[in-house]
């Protein structure tokens, strides 16, 4: 009786001060609180659980969930199906208000005028003359072909030292200032240095490509390397592994689904980069699609200018869908797929390695190293050595083949 005499006494006070909490759930958790201070507690240790229970109860009634909407909600999976029609959606949107600025007949009767912004029909009917006049599929090949020699080569040089980088700590802080620099220069700065280094020829607009993007390429790599947890480098010392097998055998396999990625989307920058170096021209170099917009826009030409525009990202999405069906048969485990590239490129490996083993004889390793201690135990265990000559081990000093 003195404990419900309390109750009633701390809800009436409550309702005085103006708590009500049926109406307001933030009272009704005030409310508790003071409750739960002032009556003693039969269970000590479940009364900070019963809390939180009554904390949850009055931030969130039962059947009173905050609404979130019905289309709008936070983080709500989207089927594939509604993320195509929206997609879709934007496209036409876009496509709507360019038809609406430029739409009439006259100069005067539209918001831009056709030298400005030609309208969407009078853009395509230019298509024909773009791409057998002047040459399109031509100057695209000239800028794949800068683009991937040069990324080629960036590849080849940042890959490797990212890869020491994140694993010896000495190197990744000597390259540090390097990459900061590469990665926080900016790149049209460069171009004088190109010309002056480089000259005007094809080999400007690759290493341009090269020094852009090798900063980039060096610095992801590290931290994808560095991103490798501790314990399976302690595993494969625990192994016998020495350090080479832990980087060429560990580090790299499990770092290299992320570079690969990351490679990637860089190469998708680097297609801008690219279109920075061919428009500027000073010489007599091949053209490009840079060079092909500087010389649209000499002759006043905009159709061609927004024609070359569209296409690029739909050829650079063509690209970036190829590499990635590309990283998904590498690295199935990661990404999903088949897997054939990746059986095929443990082939070759496994046909080296009986290749390098017919011609050099390779040192043993882990199977020497059991095969010592196991004669050791047999020495001092007589009865052991039986069971060691009925069993199909190595013996220390037997030739090794992998």
């Amino acid at each position: 009786m003195e404990e419900l005499q309390k109750r009633n006494e701390l809800k009436m006070n409550s309702r005085r001060r103006g708590y009500d909490g049926k109406s307001n759930p933030v009272a009704r958790c005030f409310c508790s609180v003071e409750l739960m201070s002032q009556t003693p507690s039969r269970s000590p240790p479940n009364a900070e659980e019963q809390g939180r229970t009554q904390l949850r109860t009055a931030q969130h009634p039962p059947g009173q969930r905050p609404s979130q909407g019905k289309f709008f909600k936070l983080r709500q999976p989207l089927h594939p199906f509604a993320a195509v029609v929206l997609g879709v959606c934007c496209v036409l949107l876009c496509a709507g208000i360019w038809w609406f600025v430029t739409r009439g007949e006259t100069a005067e009767e539209r918001i831009f005028s056709p030298l400005t912004l030609p309208s969407p029909a009078e853009t395509f009917a230019t298509f024909p003359s773009l791409w057998f006049e002047r040459a399109f599929s031509q100057n695209l090949l000239i800028t794949l072909r800068r683009l991937v020699l040069g990324f080629g080569l960036a590849t080849i040089v940042g890959v490797p030292l990212g890869v020491l980088a994140g694993c010896f700590p000495p190197l990744h802080a000597f390259l540090t200032p390097l990459v900061l620099f590469g990665r926080n220069i900016p790149i049209a700065a460069l171009i004088p240095l190109m010309f002056a280094f480089f000259g005007i020829a094809e080999t400007q607009k690759v290493m341009f490509i090269f020094i852009a993007c090798v900063a980039f390429i060096v610095a992801d790599s590290a931290a994808n390397v560095l991103a490798v947890g501790q314990e399976y480098i302690d595993t494969a010392y625990t192994l016998g592994a020495k350090r080479r097998h832990i980087i060429t055998k560990v580090l790299v396999p499990l770092a290299m689904p992320v570079i690969f990625d990351s490679l990637r989307l860089l190469f998708g920058l680097a297609f801008g980069y690219i279109m920075l170096a061919e428009t500027v021209k000073l010489g007599g170099e091949e053209g490009g699609l840079g060079a092909l917009i500087l010389t649209s826009q000499r002759r006043t030409m905009t159709a061609h200018i927004i024609l070359i525009i569209l296409i690029i990202p739909i050829v650079a999405l063509a690209i970036d869908r190829i590499l990635y069906l590309v990283q998904r048969q590498l690295f199935p485990h990661r990404y999903g797929g088949l897997g054939i590239l990746k059986r095929l490129v443990r082939f070759v490996a496994h046909g080296w390695q009986a290749l390098k083993g017919m011609i050099i004889k390779p040192e043993p390793g882990m199977e020497r190293m059991v095969a010592d201690q196991l004669a050791t135990i047999a020495a001092h265990h007589p009865d052991f050595q039986k069971k060691l000559d009925r069993a199909d081990l190595p013996r220390s000093g037997t030739e090794w083949r992998p």
